[in-house]
């Protein structure tokens, strides 16, 4: 990306800024006052504008970034019937008084986070609605997100009006198997109205992460954690053979837990292995390689110690948030990781990831704008949150650029999204236009 790069984005607290743009739009003294008189009404979220739904949407933009093409100067994207109808300069180009006219100083592709709990793990960062995991058992592939995802949560909406558009989310890491995740629109319906693929992967942890801090409960180290999986994904395997070689009569019982460790077997559901240590993620490339899985490694906080072996995988890589802390498995994390990964060749996105501890679900975009001023090209950075990100989730077909037949999902800003001063002016999914920040 080709715009100005004001403001470095650390550290990310705006009240540490002295910009003189940050100060004139938002450190006014009736807002000073307010923040020392009422600090909860900073937090305080106003009910949202309901969304407009129009025939047609045309959208100005002094840049629009395509992500699949070149910066467009003056460029204007046209959604008819929910899908891109026509990217380019808008020179030339009438429409009529039915068309509803958007304007904003940068144009982009809706973001897509490419790993999530939103909308399993809520809000309000209590138990009753941190429903990410479900500790009673190691291994639970057949707990299926699509039953759990809360489409209404205030924390979708959140999401959605810094620009986000769709997101891959679910069960999260924390015991070796947790269940499955699905690739969602942050449209705020029902997890049926607005899901684009309801069974995506199946969400593995490997390494300190799986293990428990319960004494006698399993497992108790790394290496017990792996052997779970093996054994369980041998299990599946002779599961499956039964299933398909044996008379009908003397077939096994369906089994939901085989069956979804068989999808991962076959390839059409793949594994999403959370992973930090160097040797853990050399576990989850041992593991694939023994039962021919189709995995996507995500976490990868020393990713860089072993990055030979991750590009020979050829599997891609959902890196950690770029501002995660550093503790733990992930002591040895770096802000630098996204830039390594991209010279190395290895295909990878970026996430906004879970953690036990507050915000619970970051905003992609700041971390990606983070890792863009640690050495990241900022086209790179953009895609991380776009177009790659929709490759790696499976659903590159209809969201991640501004392409003509793609889905009508763009977000619009006041100026240079990496900036943290700038804000999400609006958002279009599907052609349906919401309120941003």
């Amino acid at each position: 990306m080709k715009i100005p790069f004001f403001h470095r984005l650390l550290p990310p607290n705006p009240l540490f800024r002295s910009s003189a743009r940050f100060a004139a739009r938002t450190l006014t003294p009736a807002l000073l006052a307010l923040m020392i008189a009422a600090p909860a009404a900073l937090v305080a979220s106003p009910a949202p504008a309901a969304p407009v739904a129009a025939p047609a949407v045309a959208i100005r933009g002094e840049t629009v970034y395509p992500v699949s093409g070149s910066p467009i100067k003056d460029g204007l994207v046209l959604i008819r019937d929910g899908r891109i109808a026509y990217v380019g300069p808008a020179a030339g180009q009438t429409y009529g008084a039915d068309v509803r006219e958007l304007r904003a100083a940068v144009v982009v592709p809706g973001l897509v986070d490419a790993r999530a709990t939103v909308g399993v793990s809520g809000m309000l960062n209590q138990p009753q609605d941190q429903e990410q995991v479900d500790r009673s058992a190691p291994l639970q592939p057949e707990l299926r997100a699509v039953d759990a995802y809360n489409a209404r949560d205030e924390l979708v909406a959140y999401i959605r009006a810094r620009g986000v558009t769709t997101v891959h989310t679910g069960h999260g890491p924390g015991v070796p198997i947790s269940g499955q995740t699905l690739v969602v629109k942050t449209k705020g319906r029902t997890a049926e109205a607005d899901v684009l693929r309801p069974a995506a992967m199946i969400a593995a942890t490997l390494g300190a992460d799986a293990t428990t801090a319960d004494r006698g409960k399993s497992p108790g180290t790394p290496a017990k954690a792996v052997a779970l999986l093996r054994t369980e994904l041998i299990k599946a395997k002779e599961y499956a053979d039964k299933r398909a070689k044996q008379p009908e009569d003397k077939r096994p019982p369906r089994d939901l837990r085989m069956e979804a460790l068989g999808r991962a077997l076959d390839g059409s559901q793949p594994l999403l292995v959370s992973v930090d240590r160097g040797r853990d993620i050399l576990a989850a490339l041992r593991v694939a390689q023994e039962f021919n899985l189709k995995i996507v490694l995500e976490g990868c906080a020393e990713a860089p110690l072993v990055l030979d072996e991750i590009k020979a995988s050829g599997f891609p890589v959902v890196l950690h948030p770029t501002m995660e802390r550093s503790f733990g498995p992930r002591e040895n994390l770096s802000m630098e990781t996204a830039a390594v990964l991209r010279r190395a060749g290895v295909p990878f996105a970026i996430q906004s990831g879970f953690e036990d501890y507050v915000p619970k679900t970051r905003i992609v975009l700041y971390e990606a704008a983070v890792a863009a001023g640690h050495g990241l090209d900022r086209d790179a950075a953009l895609a991380a949150i776009t177009l790659e990100a929709a490759r790696i989730v499976g659903v590159a077909d209809r969201v991640g650029s501004l392409e003509v037949g793609k889905d009508g999902d763009v977000a619009l800003y006041d100026g240079d999204p990496f900036e943290y001063v700038t804000r999400c002016v609006g958002v279009v999914i599907d052609g349906v236009v919401y309120p941003g920040e």
